[in-house]
């Protein structure tokens, strides 16, 4: 098996651990809430919190992969918020658990833009769609885990223990990674000379373990492709973060699913979305390899966040408890797959600056993820209704699919770039 191939099974592995550790408050928060006696407006500060630091370090830690390589950067970050998981459950209030939650989000916001920065130093430009559908894949396998592990931890040993046993699977992660990856090619142990030769980063070293490489920020920034590329995904993500943030609180609170019943609600959504993912690669590479980048990347990215939209609106507006799972497994499923056209949209766009232009689009949806967790809390307090902010969700998918039409994935942020 080819040395990308690892690398990817190592990222996949990520995946699942970044989602296990980042959805585990969001299954606890019930037992959170009633624990500490938390409202729900100060529980969606709690997790905005994660989400305000998760997306300001978005850039700094994609630049810092970028400019410093992957190996270090990735096995500290990990190990940071693996620490902070564990700190989770030892929180005794609100503001506690608000300064944890923020600090844990400085570490998670290097998982994607590092892992795309791995992408595309590693694999040939017509497989990086497929690449990204499976890391973002498992990292919905790892939401679609957590109720199985945390549930029944919950119910035999307490909220915190779950986060006490999720931060040592961290650690054992960095650890295992740092041992074998190695940002250079050319250093990786018993890679062949024809995967070499097939790898983009292999020129960009000269026998060093960093590449030389300054990120050309002024550049970027009068670019407008990149500012579209930024709000395309803001409005996405104001509408994929109901799904990690309050999606398993609304189905028991707002829908009235019990503890047994919440397990498989929350884990099928998730289901749908790793199969959307698994499918949005393939098909991005597909479609550009058969019909060119603009029906590859912007008609499967705009039509798929369309149709979510519509799914989002059925959700909130058709009463029922079996019509809103089976809504939004579909919302969550058909979302997610333009997902991949997405991230591979940064390494089409930004090519050796590709962790750091994916860390900006990051940063772009978390802000997005942001206002939805917070605003969502204070709808719900003020008027009681859980169903209200799905509907302010679907028109903000309808602007980000609209948004992705005007984005042109044949033009490079830098010209004259590789």
């Amino acid at each position: 098996m080819k040395k990308r191939s690892w690398i990817l099974v190592m990222l996949v592995l990520l995946g699942v651990v970044t989602f296990l550790d980042r959805i585990n408050i969001s299954v606890a928060g019930s037992a959170i809430m009633e624990d500490l006696g938390i409202t729900p407006d100060q529980w969606g500060w709690i997790l905005s919190a994660f989400i305000l630091s998760y997306g300001l370090m978005q850039i700094p830690m994609g630049a810092l992969g970028d400019k410093r390589g992957h190996r270090l950067t990735l096995a500290l970050i990990v190990l940071w918020w693996s620490a902070f998981t564990a700190f989770t459950g030892m929180a005794g209030g609100f503001a506690g658990l608000l300064v944890i939650r923020f600090m844990f989000g400085i570490g998670e916001a290097g998982s994607s833009p590092c892992s795309t920065g791995v992408i595309s130093r590693w694999f040939p430009k017509e497989k990086v769609g497929r690449a990204q559908g499976f890391v973002w894949a498992a990292s919905r396998m790892g939401g679609a885990l957590t109720p199985f592990i945390v549930i029944p931890v919950i119910a035999g040993m307490g909220w915190r223990s779950a986060f006490y046993i999720l931060g040592a699977v961290g650690v054992v992660w960095a650890l295992v990674w740092y041992l074998f990856y190695r940002n250079n090619p050319a250093k990786m142990r018993g890679i062949r000379a024809e995967e070499l030769a097939e790898a983009p980063a292999a020129r960009m070293y000269d026998g060093a373990e960093r590449p030389k490489l300054r990120i050309p920020w002024k550049s970027l920034l009068r670019s407008r492709q990149f500012w579209l590329l930024l709000a395309m995904y803001f409005f996405y993500a104001f509408g994929s973060w109901f799904f990690f943030s309050w999606f398993p609180t609304f189905m028991e609170l707002g829908r009235g699913f019990d503890k047994g019943q919440l397990t498989y609600a929350i884990a099928v959504p998730f289901v749908m979305s790793m199969i959307g993912n698994i499918s949005g690669g393939y098909l991005t590479d597909r479609l550009t390899a058969r019909y060119g980048l603009k029906v590859g990347r912007k008609a499967l990215g705009s039509g798929a966040l369309v149709l979510s939209a519509l799914f989002m609106f059925l959700a909130a507006f058709i009463p029922g408890k079996l019509q809103v799972f089976i809504f939004l497994s579909l919302c969550f499923g058909v979302v997610d797959l333009m997902l991949p056209s997405a991230w591979a949209l940064c390494i089409d766009l930004g090519r050796k600056y590709a962790g750091a232009v994916s860390g900006a689009m990051n940063t772009a949806g978390n802000l997005g993820g942001f206002v939805c967790a917070t605003l969502f809390g204070y709808l719900v307090k003020a008027t009681g209704n859980y169903n209200l902010p799905l509907f302010l969700i679907a028109g903000m998918l309808v602007i980000s699919a609209g948004l992705f039409l005007f984005i042109d994935p044949t033009r490079k942020l830098i010209p004259g770039e590789d």
